[in-house]
């Protein structure tokens, strides 16, 4: 016991003597060394990027301008919709103007500010998910009492858990961040800052630290997607016991909703919560979760929706009809 505490002083005495003021900045080492490959890497990602800024704001404005789908799945997919483009704004934008450079650094702010805003965002859509699978547990499973259910209060609640428990994790990856003992190597063998490839840099063990990241941002991750499981496997168990249209309509939006939770956890899990990392396979789940995910999203749920597609259309006539008047 004598022993365990002794380490855990040594340990704290090695974090309050580092001399922070050796790293001012941390080195990128990127996707390729490769110019020619980084020229198509930029055109590769930027088209998806694009994407994901109209895909995301299409579904916002089409959410916020049809009154018919002022509801609370609609409001949800709406947030949704605005953590996806925050959480792919966070890295590509920086990793774009890194493709023309061969320095590629950011400041020890900067890589801070990129590690709470990721943990805002993530940790923002994490539980705007879960309330997604809430309320389609409830619409499928206790239809008389949906109304009751999810009224507004409650729809606005959970958006604002959301970004309460986004910004409690984020200053908590924070505070944990800046306390890491960075003594001299600054290179990061990634495209963007996150806690689990910081630690690699560290003057003491990674061990306790990989610990430490498991049991904040892994628990965090695993018992969220648990908890979604446990839902969406009620909701089908229900849908398939109800053979009818508007059982086989809410199977085909559970099934767009449980891809979705797939492409965002399989990578989370993956990254903060499986404690062998491999380098290779990181750094391609790194690029999966920063941008075909959040490219995927709107798709999953406006191609395989008719009350989306429907104002969509009825966007586009209005917008038509407005040009024509102008």
């Amino acid at each position: 016991m004598k022993e365990g505490t002794a380490e855990v002083i040594s340990w704290n005495e090695t974090i309050s003597e580092a001399n922070y003021s050796v790293i001012t900045e941390f080195i990128f080492l990127g996707l390729s060394n490769s110019q020619e490959l980084q020229i198509f890497l930029f055109v590769f990602f930027f088209v998806f990027y694009v994407g994901i800024v109209f895909g995301n704001l299409l579904i916002v404005i089409t959410v916020a301008s049809d009154s018919h789908l002022h509801t609370p799945m609609y409001f949800l997919l709406a947030n949704l919709s605005v953590t996806d483009l925050s959480l792919s704004s966070v890295t590509a934008p920086k990793m774009f103007i890194d493709f023309y450079h061969k320095h590629k650094a950011i400041s020890f702010k900067g890589c801070l500010a990129q590690i709470f805003l990721l943990h805002l965002f993530g940790g923002s859509e994490l539980v705007i998910l879960v309330g997604m699978a809430f309320d389609k547990y409830v619409a499928i499973c206790k239809p008389l009492y949906y109304t009751r259910i999810m009224n507004s209060n409650v729809c606005v609640g959970t958006v604002a858990a959301a970004w309460g428990v986004g910004f409690l994790h984020s200053v908590s990856q924070l505070a944990f961040a800046m306390n890491l003992p960075f003594c001299g190597p600054n290179k990061v063998d990634s495209f963007y800052c996150d806690l689990p490839r910081l630690i690699q840099l560290t003057c003491t063990g990674t061990y306790r630290l990989d610990i430490m990241i498991i049991a904040n941002s892994g628990v965090f991750t695993v018992c969220s997607f648990v908890l979604l499981l446990i839902s969406y496997t009620i909701i089908l168990m229900t849908t398939q016991r109800r053979l009818s249209d508007r059982s086989s309509r809410a199977l085909s939006t559970s099934t767009a909703h449980i891809i979705v939770v797939l492409l965002f956890f399989g990578p989370c899990i993956f990254i903060y919560a499986w404690p062998f990392p491999i380098k290779l396979l990181d750094k391609f789940l790194a690029v999966f979760y920063s941008v075909f995910t959040h490219f995927l999203n709107p798709m999953m749920y406006t191609l395989r929706n008719k009350d989306m597609n429907t104002a969509m259309r009825q966007l586009r006539k209005v917008n038509v009809n407005f040009r024509v008047k102008a």
